[in-house]
């Protein structure tokens, strides 16, 4: 059972809306990783990146809302001032501690939005299980390459367990905002 992706609801079938998506949706991504906290013990912040990556892959569906987090990577890349502020910009960023987070962020986006395809954003709670699985695939991409830059016992603690009740908020919003559109959205 495949579900048309919110955005490709709101806007006509050509090919120049969905680029504008995809531009839209990069520059929110953008938007939201300028909300940075930076913690003194680990090279990660607290972002709203997160937040975007989950909504983008449940409003955009798999390959646009991959697509958007890709545009956003290579503007990253590209040296443009789309990353959370730090010390390095540029592809530095993505060679970095966090470069496995933003790496994730795009199967994260892809993943969300296969998974609402096949119906699971019908209903809040199956939503709520496919941004889950986003966040799940952030960290699985994101603490192996921290692995590099801190020591191996200090993994968990510089990149996992400060960030889990933050990212469950962040999820949260993003269920509670996608499944609100969708109610008066028509399908």
């Amino acid at each position: 059972m495949n579900t048309m992706p919110l955005v490709l609801r709101l806007t006509p079938d050509r090919a120049l809306w969905r680029a504008a998506a995809v531009v839209l949706g990069s520059l929110f991504i953008a938007l939201c990783a300028q909300i940075a906290v930076p913690l003194p013990f680990t090279p990660v912040p607290v972002t709203g990146q997160t937040f975007a990556i989950l909504l983008v892959g449940a409003a955009f569906g798999s390959r646009l809302g991959a697509a958007t987090v890709l545009a956003y990577i290579v503007e990253g890349s590209a040296g443009l001032a789309v990353w959370a502020p730090g010390a390095t910009q540029g592809f530095a960023r993505l060679a970095g501690p966090t470069g496995g987070y933003i790496a994730g962020f795009l199967f994260a986006a892809y993943a969300v939005g296969w998974l609402v395809e096949r119906g699971w954003g019908r209903r809040i709670v199956t939503l709520a299980a496919a941004m889950l699985v986003g966040e799940v695939i952030v960290y699985a991409i994101g603490l192996p390459r921290l692995a590099a830059f801190v020591p191996a016992e200090r993994v968990l603690d510089a990149g996992l367990i400060p960030f889990v009740v933050g990212d469950l908020y962040k999820m949260a919003l993003a269920t509670l905002a996608v499944s609100g559109v969708s109610r008066i959205v028509p399908r």
